[in-house]
């Protein structure tokens, strides 16, 4: 992923610095449990653990001619190394793989321990806006038209549920891909014990896979890339929500805008939302991971690395981007500007339509048939909608003209936007108990 979408502390995870300290150390670990166990020289251990880890650029420089990253490392760490012959015993009874899938997994939780205390965080915002607005009518929406009054902070309520268990699954994710192995060449443990496999795991804080080839088996990484589509979805479902109500016509909500902060180059009263249509772009390439990384549980027999090649850019990408779209997300929220008046006045502006639906059950409830009273109030409400009538007069017309008496009263309890959101309570009571 490019600078201007990575995060410092997330990037550090990805880059080859951080790899190679993780090679040394799971390296470093296996050396040790093989001179307890008495099958390498115990001498060798010290040399190694001193020996300081080899820069990006001489395993760089060393794979050019290799053309093989862990041989290039081990090579490059024995230069480090004195004496040099110590270095010997470095890597003994492993395969490649045993280095990269262990190194994998510890990033990984690495990454998602960073994405679990941010999704944490906009749950919280999520949740503090959501109650700070429990009472602000508005108009609710069923495809972009008004339905029947709301409350916004039951809309946010909803993405803070949605951010929980989004946050809830990297959890259980962070679990499925913290696993690692060291059982050798097509993982038969030829010529390495099981016991050093438990002891390094142990040491490293994450678990043995139950079997293994010469790789792990790609459905928890799979799963992990998933959550994190989902996650980066329930991002873009918030954005996309600020994106509508910013719109000129709209006008309910606004993204933070900085002091000095321009919106166009050539129009000097834009004030464009940018961070919500930032969200929802970058949440396309967070998804576009998941179709390579499920085709990289497929391998040839025990192992190719077709699997490997995409797992080096779609994993990074994927961790880094999520990253910064929590970030952002949270941004978003904690700044959001409110128009509560708007809401409101958008609220009144179909002069009544948005009521029809609790009039058509009191006109049933009086005593008229479902037909009969759906069609009286459809046909007010093509009136109000060709004529720019309100809806009550041209209801009280098409009645008048019918012959049909209305009750007035429970007219007005119909028509008041209190009503839709009196049961609400229970929903809020859950969301102060959200964490």
């Amino acid at each position: 992923m490019i600078d201007r979408y990575t995060l410092p502390e997330m990037g550090s995870i990805w880059g080859d610095a951080h790899k190679y300290d993780l090679w040394r150390e799971i390296e470093t670990l296996v050396l040790e449990a093989h001179a307890a166990a008495g099958t390498v020289p115990a001498s060798s251990v010290g040399p190694v653990r001193a020996a300081p880890p080899p820069t990006p650029q001489a395993v760089a420089a060393l794979e050019a001619v290799t053309g093989h990253d862990v041989i290039a490392f081990l090579s490059a760490w024995a230069d480090n190394t004195s004496p040099r012959e110590a270095a010997a015993y470095v890597h003994f009874g492993m395969t490649s793989s045993d280095l990269l899938d262990t190194a994998l997994a510890l990033q990984l939780a690495g990454a998602t321990d960073l994405l679990i205390a941010k999704s944490t965080a906009l749950v919280g915002a999520l949740r503090e806006h959501a109650l700070a607005h429990k009472d602000t009518l508005r108009a609710g929406r069923t495809h972009g038209i008004h339905a029947e009054p709301d409350v916004w902070g039951h809309r946010v309520a909803d993405f803070a549920f949605a951010m929980a268990r989004c946050r809830d699954r990297l959890l259980r994710a962070r679990t499925a891909v913290a696993v690692g192995k060291l059982s050798g060449p097509v993982g038969t443990y030829s010529n390495i014990d099981p016991a050093i496999e438990t002891r390094v795991m142990a040491e490293l804080g994450i678990r043995p896979a139950d079997v293994a080839t010469q790789v792990v088996f790609r459905d928890g990484i799979a799963e992990w890339v998933s959550v994190l589509a989902l996650t980066a979805t329930a991002c873009e479902a918030i954005a996309l929500e600020v994106r509508h109500g910013q719109r000129t016509e709209v006008a309910e909500l606004a993204e933070p805008f900085g002091q000095g902060q321009k919106g166009s180059s050539a129009m000097p009263h834009k004030k464009n939302p940018v961070i919500a249509e930032r969200i929802c772009g970058l949440a396309r390439i967070v998804r576009a991971q998941v179709t390579p990384v499920l085709e990289g549980m497929p391998l040839w027999h025990e192992r190719d690395i077709s699997h490997s090649s995409t797992e080096r850019v779609a994993l990074p990408d994927a961790a880094i981007t999520t990253d910064y779209l929590l970030a952002q997300t949270t941004r978003l929220v904690t700044g959001l500007v409110v128009d509560t008046a708007r809401m409101r006045a958008n609220l009144d502006r179909t002069r009544g339509l948005i009521y029809t639906s609790a009039v058509l059950l009191e006109l049933v409830a009086g005593g008229m048939s479902r037909e009969d009273a759906y069609a009286l109030v459809q046909g007010a409400a093509m009136d109000c909608w060709d004529h720019g009538t309100q809806f009550r007069d041209a209801l009280r017309e098409h009645a008048a003209r019918q012959g049909r008496p209305l009750d007035e009263a429970r007219l007005d309890e119909a028509c008041r936007p209190e009503r839709y959101v009196a049961r609400l309570g229970p929903v809020f009571e859950r969301l102060e108990q959200l964490t």
